[in-house]
């Protein structure tokens, strides 16, 4: 093995990475925040996260044969700045704002607005499927195949500090001193990590001819439909993440109503989930190794419902907890699989069967996020407000429970 901190290339990637999930993280608690002080109805709330994430759903499969057509590092750097002209977008969208921001919370006032902020989350979401993309295709041109297990758990460590640890509370902080502030960090965030992606060097790589879309795309499905292995997690993954989804859409609702955090304390609880993708970072590698990639898989679907019933609590350390325990399984599961897809699809059609992969995988999360607004809204006609807030995790926990007792026999990648 190789020595990773003295690869100037994986040391950039880092950096950008880290960057990225920096503003990811800080976006994470000021897109929520500003929506609910744009409206309290939890599907205008849910409007918002779903057009942050329809691009999985919409652009996963076109993204990956752009990403195999062109030159992979061009495609990040201008992904990364154009999200710097969105996030300045937000940034004059809350300068519009009326003084009286308390006043719009009525459906009809804060419509337009809602529109806008999801207009600009949708494009944003755009940028991150082509950038996120091409970004995970590289990186078995960065550091040799057999420290891929090593490069990918430092990755995810330095992405889960910054972008879970630092970046939450620090939107928190931000939001506290000036709204458009997390913001105009973001966009500050977004160029350093431009920058940083242009400084890498990576070997001449001589792209497939160009042919049909239809072709290029369909051959990716093929190649993936065709392995059973691949195919069964990406639908699985896709199950995860859509009823994670449903849960999480609502956490902000939660944090406010039932917890009664303010900015800061919401930005603080989702340290939590930090503290456990850091701990999986560091700690996962090493459980794959001792136990195997078979049985770490099987280990990480028993326990990802759990976390689901934690979140329910009135207690903020409870669900922090949950919160933990949920992204250090999630961790173990992204260790085995994305190093696993990383050796098996060869890199002429690496981006796009990362994208069909994607599709599958990331696309339910719009659909969760939607659903999830629409679960409460529909939920509060047959109980109080209280209890409504709690059906997305009952849901995410009876469907995440189905998914393992499936997995058990289904999901075999030894």
């Amino acid at each position: 093995m190789t020595t990773l901190g003295k690869n100037a290339n994986y040391v950039r990637l880092i950096g950008a990475s880290g960057a990225t999930n920096l503003a990811d993280g800080i976006a994470s608690v000021a897109f929520p925040w500003l929506a609910t002080l744009l409206t309290r109805d939890p599907f205008l709330i849910g409007l918002v996260a779903f057009a942050g994430r329809f691009p999985w759903l919409l652009l996963s499969v076109p993204a990956g044969v752009i990403t195999d057509r062109s030159d992979r590092r061009s495609l990040i750097v201008r992904a990364d700045v154009f999200r710097v002209l969105l996030t300045l977008g937000v940034v004059g969208l809350i300068l519009t704002l009326p003084g009286n921001i308390e006043a719009l919370p009525e459906f009809d006032m804060a419509l337009p607005y809602v529109l806008a902020l999801s207009g600009l989350s949708f494009l944003l979401g755009c940028a991150e499927v082509v950038r996120d993309n091409a970004a995970q295709t590289i990186m078995p041109s960065v550091v040799p195949l057999d420290d891929l297990e090593r490069a990918n758990g430092r990755l995810w460590t330095v992405e889960t500090v910054i972008g879970r640890f630092v970046g939450p509370p620090l939107a928190g902080f931000l939001i506290a001193y000036a709204l458009p502030a997390p913001f105009l960090l973001d966009a500050v965030a977004f160029g350093f990590a431009a920058f940083l992606v242009w400084c890498i060097a990576l070997p001449p790589r001589i792209a497939p001819p160009k042919r049909s879309w239809r072709v290029e795309t369909v051959e990716g499905l093929r190649w993936l439909w065709e392995r059973p292995v691949l195919k069964r997690l990406a639908l699985s993954l896709g199950a995860i993440n859509g009823l994670a989804s449903l849960a999480a859409t609502i956490l902000v609702l939660v944090a406010q109503e039932r917890l009664g955090l303010s900015a800061t304390g919401f930005g603080l609880l989702l340290t939590a989930g930090a503290a456990g993708g850091v701990a999986g970072g560091l700690l996962c590698p090493a459980i794959v190794a001792r136990i195997g990639a078979q049985r770490s898989l099987t280990l990480s679907l028993g326990i990802i419902p759990l976390p689901f019933i934690g979140m329910m609590a009135t207690e903020a350390f409870v669900v922090g907890i949950a919160l933990f325990v949920e992204t250090f399984v999630g961790t173990l599961w992204n260790v085995v699989t994305v190093s696993y897809r990383q050796r098996t699809i060869p890199d002429n059609l690496l981006g796009r069967v990362n994208s069909v992969y994607r599709f599958f995988g990331w696309g339910t999360i719009s659909l969760g996020a939607l659903l999830g607004g629409i679960v409460v809204g529909v939920g509060q006609q047959f109980f109080d407000r209280d209890a409504a807030l709690q059906v997305p995790f009952v849901l995410a926990f009876v469907g995440t429970g189905a998914l393992f007792l499936w997995g058990m026999r289904r999901l075999r990648i030894e």
